[in-house]
């Protein structure tokens, strides 16, 4: 809980700086509606070639673990067009499977980049969390990013927000390569890497099992209730917050 000052914010994404609907409703849905065309408009692209080549491996160790969906991809054997045929169709049930795997969060954070830079997209952010961040750098605290979503989707969202680029205000972003975010030991990591104390470290999220991680880590914690999120329990032990600009400094 809050009890104390603070030199460290760390900041969940979704369902704390910003709805938890814009994922859902804007990123996921520009994915599924452009991926045809963006992966046939630029089939030859490098880059798309290397997102290809891992949907075609995940698809073959799917279908080895018999996951009846999944649809083998032979990048030596099929044709150009039986292959995008493939990889959309493995992307297809992959989204609607809200599956979390390193091919798909790849070609999406590929797309996602494109997307936020030709201007399709805006990272939509709470307005008292935007205030709330640029008090929290001007009274000499750094603020950090901690989200499930890869570094560079964060640095899409904040650089390309509805509020211009606040990237100019986080001092570095972590995603689950530091470890699981239901897990203490991922914000010792965290506070490890940073250089403070554990108690001198503020973790705001909407999501009460990382709160708890956290506060088991040893960090002052906070929990993030907006509209969309879900319901805080009455017997919740952990201090909540509707409005970033009511924390105190």
């Amino acid at each position: 809980m809050t009890s104390s000052s603070y030199d460290i914010v760390l900041l969940d994404i979704e369902g704390t700086t910003t709805p938890i609907s814009f994922v859902h409703e804007a990123l996921f849905p520009y994915v599924a509606r452009s991926v045809g065309e963006f992966l046939e408009t630029r089939w030859t692209d490098p880059e798309v070639q290397t997102h290809v080549q891992a949907i075609a491996q995940q698809a073959n160790e799917d279908v080895k673990n018999g996951i009846a969906a999944a649809i083998a991809i032979d990048l030596d054997a099929d044709s150009s067009d039986e292959i995008h045929r493939k990889v959309l169709a493995n992307v297809d049930w992959q989204m609607k499977a809200d599956r979390k795997i390193g091919a798909l969060k790849g070609l999406q954070g590929y797309m996602w980049r494109f997307g936020f830079e030709s201007g399709i997209l805006k990272g939509e952010m709470y307005p008292d969390a935007v205030k709330a961040i640029e008090r929290w750098v001007e009274a000499g605290k750094r603020v950090f990013i901690y989200s499930s979503g890869s570094v560079e989707a964060q640095k899409l969202i904040f650089g390309y927000s509805d509020h211009g680029d606040l990237l100019q205000f986080i001092s570095g972003h972590y995603d689950t390569k530091v470890g699981g975010k239901t897990e203490d030991k991922s914000y010792k990591s965290i506070v490890e890497d940073v250089g403070v104390l554990p108690a001198r470290v503020l973790f705001v999220s909407d999501n009460v099992f990382e709160i708890q991680a956290a506060d088991m880590a040893g960090l002052q914690t906070m929990v993030s209730v907006r509209p969309g999120n879900a319901p805080i329990k009455d017997d919740c032990k952990f201090q909540t917050t509707t409005d970033f600009m009511s924390i105190p400094l």
